[in-house]
């Protein structure tokens, strides 16, 4: 019974406190794709899906820098009220070599960024932990990881190459002779890039999908809803929306659609 009441009761991420997003600065806009915040409102604890897109995130949350992995299936985490966390999203095919650890390790789990051997941590969470407000340590956030971009690798250019076909509901197969790669070696790459296969990737990009046509539609039926994010029908989508992130499709929708009470 329990995922039955999940499914009724929980809720995403964006629609629990205050989110937003920010361009990155220039300079690091060709290793991440968004910069953003997240203020958890005051009282009791709200169970919280925090649903798979494809990306990784470097985190400042509680004190401390840490590495959120790419997920195959919604996470329900416990967040403490009144937190605020500071986010910064890689780019697609850049947090493997930013971090110098293949994404696959990374996958379903919440990693402090000393475990992974960062060089820069202890120094980064230093100078955050003398900047208590938000805004402040949003600014200063994207002023060390300038810093830290002169020493990153360059991002994948296949990679991007694998997400932007995803992305727009193209296989990844159909890159195989462009990117000179076997289906093997395609494999690899994303579970190296993105921690799991292509296939995963283009059900999570093809949910993602789902999920703006949600925010933007309000009041379009859910078998159009399907067919324009590309499932092959309303029972596909339901069956899909379902195992990616708990969730019914009109839990969903009347969640997005519903205006967002001032933060």
């Amino acid at each position: 019974m329990a995922p039955e009441r999940r499914k009724d009761t929980a809720l995403l991420a964006a629609r629990a406190g205050r989110y937003r997003e920010y361009a990155p600065p220039l300079r690091l806009r060709h290793h991440f794709s968004r910069f953003w915040s997240h203020a958890l409102n005051d009282g009791p604890p709200a169970q919280v899906a925090i649903v798979p897109d494809g990306y990784c995130d470097l985190l400042w949350i509680d004190g401390r820098l840490a590495v959120a992995g790419p997920d195959r299936t919604a996470a329900f985490p416990t967040l403490r009220p009144g937190t605020t966390v500071i986010g910064a999203r890689f780019a697609p095919g850049a947090a493997a070599p930013w971090l110098k650890t293949p994404l696959s390790a990374l996958l379903g789990r919440s990693v402090p960024l000393a475990d992974i051997g960062w060089k820069h941590t202890a120094e980064f969470e230093a100078r955050l932990g003398d900047c208590p407000d938000p805004a402040d340590a949003m600014a200063l956030f994207g002023r060390l990881l300038e810093e830290a971009a002169r020493d990153a690798d360059e991002p994948a250019e296949d990679a991007a190459m694998i997400f932007a076909a995803a992305d727009s509901g193209r296989p990844a197969s159909g890159l195989l002779d462009r990117l000179s790669m076997s289906e093997r070696q395609l494999r690899r790459r994303c579970h190296h890039h993105f921690g799991y296969g292509a296939k995963t990737l283009e059900r999570i990009r093809r949910f993602q999908r789902f999920l703006d046509l949600c925010r933007r539609s309000g009041t379009m039926p859910l078998a159009h809803l399907a067919l324009e994010a590309g499932f092959a029908d309303q029972a596909h989508m339901t069956r899909e929306v379902g195992e990616l992130s708990g969730l019914t499709p009109t839990a969903i929708l009347g969640q997005l659609s519903m205006p967002k009470k001032p933060g």
